[in-house]
Parts: structure tokens; C-alpha cells; sequence
């Protein structure tokens, strides 16, 4: 059987990276570049050094830094008519996956009509893009190395995601010192979405032994070091494994896609604007359980992957990655549906809403109903 693993990253990694910006922009002849990124990267004094280093380069310097999480359609609409007007050659995203998805995005209408829905799906962008340097502030999403941007409509009340191979940002550099001044929710909340795309990948419908070799490796390294970094941020070698992580895992699920989980958590993010991260994180180990009927093989590969002792039964033994995943979250701090301010009334219209979620189609377990997915939200409340 033939298999396709689609990898297009340049990647500068490690502490001090971040020094090779003005080199990277020279490469690209920049002469009007847009800065992206959210208040939080601005108080962590992140695009002070960030701007300083593209000053060296002596281009034109445009900032756009009204990324929200999970951004909508109107600012990108927004920031792309500022980077129309500017002229610009070149974006340099800063920050967690909002930030880098959205540049994606503003990038997007710099080469191709809009507007931006219009290509949501998988290949539906045209033209080539503008080079875009992804710096990522964040141990999760892996977007600086994926080829998805994650939107909000806002008028249809829901996340969507533009899938194109075109829109990997050109050049990455992951400089773990970045990570350092997360808070220590964020820091729970991002290592956790990035152990769900490891575990949702690695039993996706669409795996292969080219995506699962990364799936489980990046889970080996984030279970190892994630509670490292939440109990000590200054440990800047488990930061570092936290980035390394989170890469190896984006090139498993950008290939692999993923499941029920982002399902859930696209629903609730559109709806209750929750973080992405802490979204899925409050419901994985609940999805992990209703999935391991339809894959218990691979339950277990997991569970003993991250040193689950095993008693040889599959029955008992699929159920040991949920187990741990619960222990994991409660270690963390994250928080139930419940504490997150979501109410039980809502969750008829969240369940028929996860429905509709093309990301179903990757899920192990098929034929969802909407009860299954009430009990899975009736656990995580």
C-alpha cells in the first residue's frame, strides 16, 4: 500500500534562535513586513525582541496585535486590508496558534479574493501565498508546521478550518525561551491540546506508519515533560522537549487528521469562545473511552508507549490510556466543562452542533449519535 506524508517545514530550532530573524528576512528581501500577534506575547515582552531583531533587518515594520483567540473571519478580513494598503512582502507571526493561524489566513487574501470562508475545506486556496515566519510562544498547536488555519464564522456559529498545503508558513523559528514566561494555565492548557493531536492522530481512520511513528514518539515526549514544565517553568530543558514535541506530533496529525475530540472542541470554542487547549483537554479522556471499542490495539500500543503497566488482557488494558489521561488533567488544573461556565441546557444544541463536524469522518469510531456525544459531555461536566 502507498502512503503520502506531506512535511514542507524550514526550521530553525533551539535557545536563541530567535537571533536568525533579520538573516531569515534578508533571504526573503523583505522591504514592508506585518508583525502578528495578541497582547499577552506584548506584556510577556516577547515582541519587543522580536521587533528588535527585525529592526536590524531595516525594513518597513507594519504590527497588527488584535489577535483573540480563536480569530473570526472579520479580523482577518480587518488585518488584511492593513496589509493590502502597506504593500507587504512579508508576515512574521508571533505567538500561540491564534496568532500563527490567522497570519495564515491574512496571507491567504494577500494573493487570493476574498472572502476568507470561501476557502474552508481541504485545497481550495489557488494562488501562492507570501512567505510567512511562524514564531511560536507555545508548546501545542504545532500550526507553525501544519498546513490548517482555524476560524471562527461568526454568522454560522462555528469553527472551521482551511486545509492547504500552500499556507505553511516558509520559514519557523522555535526558540523554547519564548515559552518561559507562559502562565502556568496556558502552559497546561497548550501541552495538552498538542497530547491530543498525538493520541487523535495516532487512531485516525487516515493513520499510517509514516504518521504514527511521529503520533507516538511526540506523546512520549510531551507525557514525559509536560508536567516538568507546569510544576517548574524555568526548566528550559523540558521547555525545549515541549517544543520538540509539539513538532514531531504536528507532522503525525497534519498528515493523519483528527477526531471526536476537536469535534467537541470546535463547537465549544465557536460557541463559548473556550481556548482551544483547555476545550479539548476537558473532554479527551471521556472521547479516549468511547473510542477504544473501535481501536483497542491501538489504545494499548499507546498506553504502554508511555510506560502503562499492562496485564495482557485487551479488554481492561484499552482503557488505561483514559485512565491516565484523567489522572493527567486533574494534575494540571484543568478545568471540567462545568467550571468553564458551560451549562447543561446547552448541550442538546452543542451535541447536534458536533455533528456537523467534518472532522468526524476521521474518528475511529463511526456512526456517532447524539447521545453518545451527551454522555461524553455529561462525563466532562
Amino acid at each position: 500500500m502507498a502512503y503520502n506524508f506531506f512535511v514542507k517545514s524550514d526550521i530553525v530550532f533551539g535557545c536563541g534562535s530567535a537571533s536568525a530573524l533579520p538573516e531569515v528576512l534578508t533571504q526573503y528581501q523583505a522591504k514592508n513586513v506585518m508583525v502578528v500577534y495578541d497582547a499577552g506575547v506584548k506584556a510577556a515582552g516577547i515582541s519587543e525582541k522580536v521587533l528588535g531583531f527585525i529592526e536590524k533587518a531595516g525594513v518597513n515594520t507594519v504590527i497588527f496585535d488584535k489577535v483573540m483567540p480563536n480569530p473570526t473571519n472579520e479580523l482577518v478580513e480587518e488585518a488584511a486590508v492593513i496589509a493590502k494598503d502597506a504593500g507587504i512582502d512579508v508576515f512574521v507571526a508571533v505567538g500561540g496558534g491564534s496568532s500563527i493561524d490567522l497570519a495564515k489566513a491574512i496571507n491567504i487574501l494577500m494573493t487570493n479574493p476574498g472572502p476568507i470562508g470561501n476557502y474552508g475545506g481541504i485545497g481550495m486556496v489557488k494562488n501562492n501565498v507570501l512567505p510567512l515566519i511562524a514564531i511560536p510562544t507555545t508548546a501545542g498547536t504545532s500550526s507553525e508546521i501544519t498546513n490548517v488555519s482555524a476560524l471562527i464564522d461568526t454568522e454560522k456559529v462555528c469553527k472551521y478550518v482551511v486545509i492547504d498545503d500552500k499556507i505553511v508558513p516558509s520559514k519557523v523559528i522555535i526558540d523554547p525561551e519564548f515559552t518561559r514566561t507562559m502562565p502556568v494555565s496556558v502552559t497546561a492548557a497548550t501541552g495538552m491540546d498538542a497530547i491530543t493531536h498525538a493520541v487523535e492522530s495516532y487512531i485516525s481512520n487516515m493513520a499510517t506508519p509514516l504518521t504514527q511513528y511521529n503520533s507516538v514518539k511526540g506523546l512520549q515526549i510531551l507525557h514525559e515533560n509536560l508536567p516538568k514544565v507546569v510544576a517548574n517553568g524555568d526548566d528550559m530543558d523540558a521547555r525545549e522537549q515541549m517544543m520538540l514535541g509539539c513538532i514531531i506530533t504536528g507532522f503525525g496529525f497534519s498528515n493523519a487528521n483528527l477526531g471526536l475530540v476537536h469535534g467537541i472542541a470546535h463547537t465549544l470554542s465557536a460557541h463559548f469562545h473556550l481556548p482551544h487547549g483547555m476545550a479539548n483537554a476537558c473532554v479527551l479522556p471521556y472521547v479516549m473511552e468511547f473510542n477504544a471499542e473501535s481501536c483497542p490495539d491501538q489504545m494499548v500500543e499507546l498506553a504502554k508507549a508511555i510506560g502503562l503497566e499492562t496485564s495482557g488482557n485487551v479488554d481492561a488494558d484499552k482503557y488505561l490510556l483514559a485512565g491516565e489521561l484523567k489522572k493527567l488533567i486533574g494534575l494540571l488544573g484543568i478545568k471540567t466543562l462545568s467550571q468553564q461556565g458551560i451549562e447543561k441546557k446547552d448541550f442538546e444544541m452543542l451535541a447536534e452542533d458536533v455533528l456537523k463536524e467534518p472532522v468526524l469522518n476521521f474518528n475511529p469510531r463511526q456512526g456517532i449519535t447524539k447521545e453518545q456525544i451527551l454522555d461524553i459531555l455529561e462525563k466532562a461536566y
